[in-house]
């Protein structure tokens, strides 16, 4: 009983404040191969933020877009209609101005022209987004070799040793564990983040389809 009642005394909390310096000093103890395991998580961070609001901004349909510009079409104004789309920023304005700019031509070539573009549009919004891949396998095996190599050290030690400790083993080994789980989370995030803007992508690429269908049915 008093065992329990020293783990639920607020008294025996542990301040949030010695909480946070632990887990640095738990990186810290990670060894030099924490060094590169959080510098991939910083671009990891930075790719997904950076990707995100380009997405965000890129992917925006206007929904009075296409109906403004094909009621400019049919009133013969082809010139209203190509300023209309190259002044929305998205890039379904973009796409509309590529094959706008191809009317009087024969159907198979607007929609050739737009096909172009709309790739173009989508491998822009995937830019960088490889480097998440590459991350999300190299990170777990950085945190693996910091292990290992650790591992390594510490037997090497122990052989030198005239006394073998379990607690000087074990406290080695958990410090040196770091590196394998601060790998492994790097690396989910990476995965969890490329696979998110992926997403992103391919649902924005349906309802870009959508658009692009009903502009494409007044030819």
């Amino acid at each position: 009983m008093i065992m329990i009642s020293a783990f639920i005394e607020p008294s025996a909390a542990v301040p949030y404040s010695d909480q946070a310096t632990t887990v640095l000093d738990l990186m810290m103890k990670g060894g030099v191969i924490m060094i590169p395991i959080v510098l991939l998580s910083l671009v990891t961070f930075y790719i997904f933020i950076e990707r995100m609001a380009y997405i965000k901004r890129t992917t925006t349909i206007e929904k009075g877009l296409i109906p403004s510009v094909l009621s400019d079409i049919k009133n013969g104004n082809s010139i209203n209609a190509v300023l209309r789309a190259r002044n929305n920023q998205a890039s379904l304005g973009r796409i509309l101005e590529s094959g706008l700019e191809k009317i009087g031509k024969p159907q198979a070539e607007i929609e050739r022209n737009l096909e172009t573009i709309t790739n173009l549009e989508i491998t822009k919004m995937e830019k960088n987004t490889g480097y998440l891949g590459i991350i999300a396998g190299i990170a777990p095996m950085l945190g693996f070799i910091g292990t290992i190599s650790g591992v390594i050290k510490i037997f090497y030690n122990i052989s030198l040793a005239d006394n073998i400790s379990i607690g000087i083993i074990a406290g080695g080994l958990y410090q040196k564990m770091i590196c394998s789980g601060a790998g492994l989370i790097v690396g989910v995030l990476a995965y969890a983040a490329y696979h998110y803007i992926q997403m992103r992508i391919d649902r924005y690429t349906i309802r870009l389809q959508e658009s692009l269908i009903e502009f494409l049915k007044a030819f």
